[in-house]
Order: structure tokens, then C-alpha cells, then sequence
């Protein structure tokens, strides 16, 4: 099976999977350009359960995040170098989420067992809400490395090329 997914797909994996008993962590970011901190925070997350899923945000919804200029990396190739990695079972490639709603109702269809974070992430008060809808953990699998972001590496690139 492939291991890049649409929502409809990776609700009826993650179905399969829960009857069959498997531990289901979901983690989620853009993953632009993979650093260090990437690969620590999803080695940690999937060693919180059996199946790791990542949710890939869209083109469209990275640009309204990090400006016009981002993702640097499409979604699909973002996708194809998760997909990659031998402790990421499966990369969701989400639509362009309009509001918190899309975000619940995708959550609340997957129902994992572990929703993973970092530490100190921003986005987190969505995590623990996420959870109580589907009576899930949300584990803070590893702390934030400071000065190793995509957007830190985007811009040392850019004053790079400026030179």
C-alpha cells in the first residue's frame, strides 16, 4: 500500500488498523526542510505506539502561515521524503484545512490513540482539545531545539544568495 494518503484513505487505514489492535500516534507540521529536530521529534513520536501517521499541511495553508515565499518543498515532495523515513508508517497530504472544524473533523474520523508534540508548541492547545473530543493522550515527545527551524534555515539561505 502506499504510504501517502488522502483524509478518505487514511480514515479507512486507521479503522482497519484499531480492529486489528494497533496504537495509532498522529503528528502533524509542514516538515519543509527537514532538520534535526524533525527527526527527533518523529523518531520519539513513534515510539509512542505501533503506527505513526503525520498530517502534511497543504501548499495553500503553509503560505497563509509562513508567508509567500514558503513551503520551499511542494507537498508532494515534502510527502516523498517522509514517506522515506523508516519510523513514519504514513503522511497524510491534507487538503487546504479552512478552520479548526476541518482540523476536529479529520481528528475525530482517524481517532488516534497518541496525538504527538514538542514541547512549548504553539499549536498545542488545539492538540489537548483534539484529544478530549476522542478521549486520546497527547504526549510531549521532545523539546524544541533552539536556532533549528525551517524557517531560521529559509532565511540563512536567503542572506546566503544575497551576497
Amino acid at each position: 500500500m502506499n504510504r501517502i494518503l488522502n483524509n478518505q484513505k487514511a480514515i479507512k487505514l486507521s479503522k482497519k488498523l484499531k480492529r486489528e489492535g494497533k496504537k495509532i500516534v498522529l503528528a502533524g507540521g509542514v516538515f519543509d526542510i527537514l532538520h534535526i529536530g524533525h527527526i527527533r521529534f518523529l523518531e520519539a513520536a513513534k515510539k509512542k505506539g505501533d503506527i505513526l501517521f503525520i498530517l502534511l499541511e497543504s501548499d495553500e495553508n503553509v503560505k497563509k502561515y509562513k508567508g509567500l515565499q514558503r513551503p520551499i518543498n511542494t507537498q508532494e515532495e515534502r510527502a516523498a521524503v517522509l514517506s522515506s523515513l523508516k519510523f513514519v508508517d504514513y503522511v497524510i497530504n491534507l487538503p487546504a484545512m479552512k478552520n479548526n472544524n476541518d482540523y476536529d473533523k479529520l481528528i475525530t474520523a482517524i481517532r488516534p490513540d497518541i496525538i504527538a508534540t514538542t514541547k512549548k508548541d504553539p499549536q498545542i492547545i488545539h492538540n489537548i482539545r483534539q484529544a478530549k473530543l476522542i478521549g486520546a493522550d497527547v504526549c510531549l515527545v521532545v523539546n524544541r531545539i533552539s536556532n533549528r527551524s525551517t524557517t531560521r534555515i529559509a532565511e540563512i539561505l536567503a542572506k546566503e544568495n544575497n551576497l
